[in-house]
Parts: structure tokens; sequence; C-alpha cells
């Protein structure tokens, strides 16, 4: 085969250290247009994204070459850097460990693309933690509820 195609479709979700709700409405665009930057630099295309105040989520579609671990630390570290440079916090931003990640189809990116823009609904009506934990069950992905996050409950 002469060239390689692909579709990779990934969505992403991690939350602010301790869930602490820290992304305001008056700098969250910003924030989303500093993060597309950080992925579009790194040759992938951000499909949607949306924050709340304790967490983000990105559809990426993903070149095959690439880590998706290696892009998550960027877009955290390079994202909680221009957030801390720019004091837009009097406290000192970080982002909590780790991040779930789940691979859609391309007939699925309508539905997750509407998911992800309709944040605000969802959680009026269950938390973060219980969507977190409804994505892992869905997916069959295997955890201890112990380690999920990082904070006691």
């Amino acid at each position: 085969m002469a060239n390689t195609f692909t579709q990779i479709y990934i969505h992403v979700v991690f939350s602010v250290k301790q869930r602490v709700s820290l992304i305001q409405q008056d700098w969250r665009e910003e924030l989303h247009k500093y993060i597309t930057g950080i992925i579009q630099n790194k040759n992938h295309k951000l499909l949607a994204i949306n924050t709340m105040p304790d967490h983000i989520h990105l559809l990426i579609g993903m070149k095959p070459d690439a880590s998706l671990s290696e892009l998550v630390r960027d877009i955290k570290a390079n994202s909680s850097k221009w957030i801390n440079e720019k004091k837009i916090l009097k406290t000192k931003f970080l982002w909590q460990e780790g991040y779930g990640a789940f691979s859609y189809s391309h007939s699925q990116l309508d539905e997750v693309i509407h998911y992800i823009k309709e944040q605000q609904e969802h959680h009026k009506k269950r938390t973060f933690k219980e969507e977190y934990i409804s994505f892992l069950k869905k997916y069959y992905v295997p955890y201890d509820p112990k380690y999920v996050f990082d904070i006691d409950e």
C-alpha cells in the first residue's frame, strides 16, 4: 500500500487538580483557543472542546504516528503554564494526573460533538464524577474507585 490512511477519533476527559472549580467563564474561550493551538501545532485536528469549571472534554482527530499520552501531557503542561504565567488566578493552576480517553468511529462524531457542546446541560443533572464513572463503565474500563480521583470523598 502506497500511503497510510486512518480515522482515529479520541474523546479525552481530565479534570482540574482535586476537581476544584477554577475554570471561569470570562477566560474559558481564551483557554479553548490556546489548547486548540497546542493540538494543531502537533498536527492533530480538534473537533470539539468544552470546559466546565472543574474539567475539560476534547474530541481529537489524531495522526497515527502520535502518542496519546504525550499529546495529553503537552496539553496539560502547556495550558497550565499559560494560565499561571498570565496570572489569571490568584492560586496556582494544575490539572489532575491522569485522564480518560475513549475512541469513536466516524459515524459517532456528531453525537460526541453534541455531547461535548452540551456539557452545561448534562451537569445540571449529574456531577463530573458521576459522568466520568459512567464512561468507565460504558466502555468496560476496569478501575478501582479509590484511584479514580486524587481527593478523598
